[in-house]
């Protein structure tokens, strides 16, 4: 399974790229003009794979993994190609999960691109270029189809699909919203529409506002709430000091920020979630594995 990071530039989407997969990778690179797309791996933290280690002490642990992708960051008129927009729209189509990053914390020297900090702002502007992005899709899709020499039945059916999305999203409604039959999301599933993936909102504070909140806090909350995006708040730049220290000063430095679990770790875990995965485990000397299958498999298939 493949998720997305998501966002403007400047927003942490690389920290939290290398916060969840252990990377190194230069967080800089907007700013020196050296945009490329990141690949990586990041382990899902399971308190029982730890339980299970700790009892048989196994030559080998190994947790379950997602695949994350780090897309260079959106700017107006990428659904156009503009920016990096082409090679993120080629990346991100074949991810499972998307992940939008938004700041709230300010910093004199890292400016914002849209010269201010608006969460909603920027949650909107990121799912209109999606939503646009999916609108050409369809229109060419439909166009493909109408111009072609030999319509086949599977192209009309497809057509009216086609038809049905388009109208839903000339009217500013993400796919992921959109009714559809069993014979109707057939027809869609091998377009990989960017709304109709799964989202989760990260809100990148800084160590005071995780404490103290920050502006139009209960706003931002709401706007999700009502959207139905899960929504987490987590400081990057905290979370960067906790990979740092050693165990007894991460417990301190996270008492004193009323951190009960690294952000990191619950993000994960959310991912994990969304995608309606979850993990059997195996035990023995030799290895504690968490092997990963979607939710509803039953035994014999997972075996």
């Amino acid at each position: 399974m493949k998720v997305g990071l998501v966002g403007l530039p400047t927003v942490g989407k690389t920290t939290f790229f290398n916060l969840l997969t252990n990377a190194k990778v230069e967080t800089s690179a907007f700013q020196s003009g050296k945009i490329s797309t990141n690949f990586s791996l990041a382990k899902v933290p399971d308190e029982r794979v730890d339980f299970l280690a700790g009892v048989f002490k196994p030559k080998k642990v190994t947790y379950a993994q997602i695949e994350v992708i780090d897309v260079p960051g959106l700017v107006s008129g990428a659904s156009e190609g503009k920016g990096s927009g082409n090679q993120f729209l080629c990346n991100i189509r074949q991810v499972d999960c998307l992940v939008h990053i938004v700041r709230a914390f300010s910093d004199e020297n890292v400016l914002h691109p849209e010269g201010s900090i608006n969460p909603i702002r920027d949650i909107e502007n990121i799912g209109m270029e999606l939503l646009l992005a999916d609108l050409q899709l369809v229109e060419t899709r439909i166009e493909r189809i109408n111009t072609g020499k030999k319509i086949t039945k599977e192209q009309i059916a497809e057509r009216e699909v086609l038809q049905k999305l388009r109208e839903s999203l000339e009217n500013e409604i993400g796919l992921a919203d959109v009714k559809l039959y069993a014979e109707e999301k057939k027809v869609m599933e091998h377009l990989d529409f960017l709304t109709a993936k799964p989202v989760i909102i990260v809100v990148n504070v800084d160590d005071k506002q995780l404490v103290e909140g920050y502006e139009n806090r209960n706003e931002i909350l709401d706007y999700c709430k009502n959207k139905n995006l899960p929504v987490f708040e987590v400081s990057a730049k905290a979370e960067v000091e906790i990979s740092e220290l050693d165990e007894q000063d991460r417990k301190e430095f996270m008492k004193e920020l009323n951190i009960k679990e690294s952000g990191i770790d619950l993000l994960a875990k959310a991912i994990y979630e969304r995608l309606s995965l979850i993990s059997f485990l195996t035990a023995g000397e030799d290895e504690v594995k968490a092997w990963t299958i979607k939710k509803g498999t039953n035994a014999k298939t997972a075996a």
